[in-house]
C-alpha cells in the first residue's frame, strides 16, 4: 500500500506541476503558430542486439569432506569480496514431528537462538557481531537451517561458534513462555490470510494426515508443548548423520576445514537421515471456505505432481513458468492483462523430499471467481492442444535460464543449490547441465507435460470468498466442466 500511495503522489504532483508554474513564471506573449519550429521527427526504436548464447553453469571447484561421525562438510572459495557465508542444514523439521506435537520443531529452532551451555543469547549475539556478521535459524518442512555470515577472517572462529549452538544449545525454561506467545501470534497472524486458509485447506487434500498436510498448530496445541518435548525432539532428531556444513565465501581453506573437524567431531552421530515419503492424492472436488463480505476470492487449484529427483522435473518448470508461473505466462497475460480478473496470478511447483505439487494460485474479484476459473482451464486446455511457438518457448527458455544464473550469482546461493543436490539425492551434472537441458526442451514437450502433469479432471480446486455469491458460479462452472469432460 506504501508503494501504491507514493505512485499517486507523484503522479498527482506531476500532474499539477504545470499549474505551479504558470503562477510563478513571467508571463510572456505567445508566439504565431506560425512562427513556431516544427517539432523534429521521432527517431524510429533500435532493435535491441539479441542475447548471448546461454551456457551451463560451472560448479566452483569445492572440497567434500566427512567426519567419522557422519557429518558432511563443503566448502566452496567463492568471490574476492572478503566475507564468508555458512549454512548448516539438519535434516529435523516439521515432517519428523509427532502428531500430537506439531509446532516442537519450531520451538526448538527459536531455542537455538536463546544461547548455548557456555554462552547467553546476549553474549551470543555480540559474538557474532564482533565478526561483522550475522545469525538465524529456520525451521522448514524437511530441514532446520541455521544461517550465519562473517568477515573472512573470523571464518574458523563462526564455524566453531556453529558447532557450539547446534551440539550446546541452553535450551533455557525461563524463555519458553515467551517464544510461545510470539508462535502462537505468528500463527494466528498466519490463520487470518486468506492465501493460507486456501493453502492449508489444499495441502490437507494432497497429503492427507501426513505432516506436509497438517493444519498450522492452534493456541491450544502451542501451549500444550513442554520443554521436555522439545529436548526429546532434539535427542531423538538432531545428530551428525543429518548434518551438513555449507561454506561459501574467501577463506582460508585449510584452517577453516581443522576449524571444522575439531569443533564437529564430538557430536553425536544421531539418528539415519530419514524423511517419510508422503503419498499424495489427487482429489478432484471444489472445496470452499466462506468470508462473508470479501471483496475478493481466493483461488488455489493444482494437484501432485514430481519432485526435482524424477527425469521430466525441468520440462515441468518450464511448462509452468510458460503456463503461469511467469510475469509473462499466459494465464497471466489473461487474467491480468485482458480480463482485469486480478493482478498477480502465479503458479508454481512446491517441492519436497520425493513429491511435490503444482498450483495455480489468484486473488480475484468476487464476482469474477467462476469467470477466473473458466478462462484458467481454458489456458491449460489451450496448451494441452497446441504446443507453444518457438518463440514463446524461447523467451521462457531464457527467463528459466537467467534465474537459474542469478540463483548461483552469491554464495547464499550456491549453498542453496548444493543444499538441494544434497536433500534430493543429486548428481553435480542437475546443476552443470541445467542451461543446457532447459534450453533442449522443445514445443512438443511442453504440450506433453502439461497434458500428463497438469489433468483439469484431476484438480482440487479451494476457493476462500463470500460464499453467498460465489457458490452460485461455482455451480454454473461445474456444470459446463461436466459438459466438457
Amino acid at each position: 500500500m506504501n508503494t501504491l500511495r507514493t505512485g499517486l503522489l507523484c503522479a498527482a504532483l506531476a500532474l499539477a506541476a504545470p499549474a505551479v508554474q504558470a503562477q510563478t513564471k513571467t508571463t510572456k506573449p505567445a508566439k504565431p503558430a506560425a512562427a513556431r519550429p516544427a517539432k523534429a521527427a521521432a527517431r524510429p526504436l533500435e532493435t535491441p542486439p539479441p542475447g548471448g548464447t546461454p551456457r551451463d553453469f560451472a560448479l566452483p571447484a569445492r572440497e567434500d569432506f566427512t567426519l567419522a561421525n557422519g557429518l558432511k562438510a563443503r566448502l566452496v572459495p567463492y568471490g574476492e569480496v572478503p566475507k564468508v557465508t555458512m549454512m548448516v542444514a539438519i535434516q529435523a523439521g516439521n515432517v519428523h514431528e509427532a502428531a500430537g506435537q506439531v509446532g516442537v520443531a519450531d520451538l526448538l529452532g527459536t531455542l537455538l537462538s536463546e544461547g548455548t551451555t557456555t554462552l547467553s543469547a546476549a553474549q551470543l549475539a555480540d559474538r557474532v557481531a564482533r565478526m561483522g556478521g550475522s545469525l538465524n535459524v529456520s525451521v522448514g518442512g524437511d530441514q532446520t537451517t541455521v544461517w550465519a555470515s562473517c568477515l573472512s577472517e573470523f571464518a574458523p572462529e563462526l564455524a566453531t561458534l556453529l558447532a557450539d549452538v547446534v551440539q550446546h544449545p541452553k535450551l533455557p525454561e525461563s524463555e519458553l513462555a515467551r517464544i510461545k506467545t510470539d508462535f502462537k501470534r505468528q500463527m494466528n497472524l498466519a490463520r487470518a490470510q486468506p492465501g493460507t486458509q486456501a493453502r492449508q485447506k489444499f495441502t490437507a487434500a494432497l497429503y492427507g494426515a501426513h505432516p506436509y498436510g497438517r493444519p498450522l498448530p492452534t493456541d491450544a496445541e502451542i501451549e500444550a508443548l513442554t520443554m521436555a518435548q522439545v529436548q526429546a525432539f532434539y535427542q531423538s532428531q538432531y545428530g551428525a548423520q543429518r548434518t551438513s556444513v555449507f561454506v561459501a565465501g574467501k577463506f582460508d581453506k585449510a584452517a577453516l576445514r581443522e576449524a571444522i573437524s575439531q569443533a564437529w567431531a564430538g557430536m553425536p552421530q544421531g539418528p539415519a537421515p530419514r524423511i517419510e515419503v508422503a503419498k499424495s492424492r489427487t482429489r478432484p472436488e471444489v472445496l470452499t471456505l466462506d468470508r462473508p463480505g470479501a471483496p475478493q476470492s481466493t483461488i488455489i487449484l493444482g494437484l501432485p505432481v514430481v519432485d526435482p529427483s524424477h527425469p521430466d522435473y525441468l520440462r515441468l518448470r518450464v511448462m509452468n513458468s510458460l503456463l503461469g508461473g511467469s510475469f509473462g505466462s499466459r494465464i497471466t497475460l489473461n487474467l491480468r492483462e485482458d480480463k482485469g480478473y486480478t493482478y498477480s496470478p502465479y503458479s508454481y511447483i512446491e517441492t519436497h523430499y520425493r513429491t511435490g505439487n503444482w498450483s495455480q494460485n489468484a486473488d480475484v474479484t468476487t464476482q469474477d471467481t467462476g469467470n477466473s476459473l473458466r478462462e484458467i482451464m481454458y489456458e491449460i486446455e489451450r496448451l494441452h492442444k497446441t504446443p507453444p511457438s518457438a518463440e514463446e518457448l524461447k523467451g521462457i527458455q531464457n527467463y528459466e535460464s537467467g534465474l537459474f544464473v542469478l540463483r548461483n550469482s552469491t554464495p547464499g546461493g550456491i549453498i542453496n543449490q548444493l543444499n538441494t543436490l544434497s536433500l534430493h539425492g543429486l548428481p553435480d551434472s542437475y546443476l552443470t547441465e541445467q542451461v543446457k537441458n532447459l534450453n533442449a526442451v522443445t514445443p512438443q514437450q511442453v504440450s506433453e507435460t502439461a497434458r500428463r502433469y497438469v489433468r483439469p479432471e484431476a484438480m482440487t480446486i479451494v476457493v476462500v470468498g463470500d460464499k453467498k455469491i460465489v457458490d452460485p458460479q461455482l455451480k454454473k462452472f461445474q456444470a459446463a466442466r461436466k459438459k466438457v469432460l
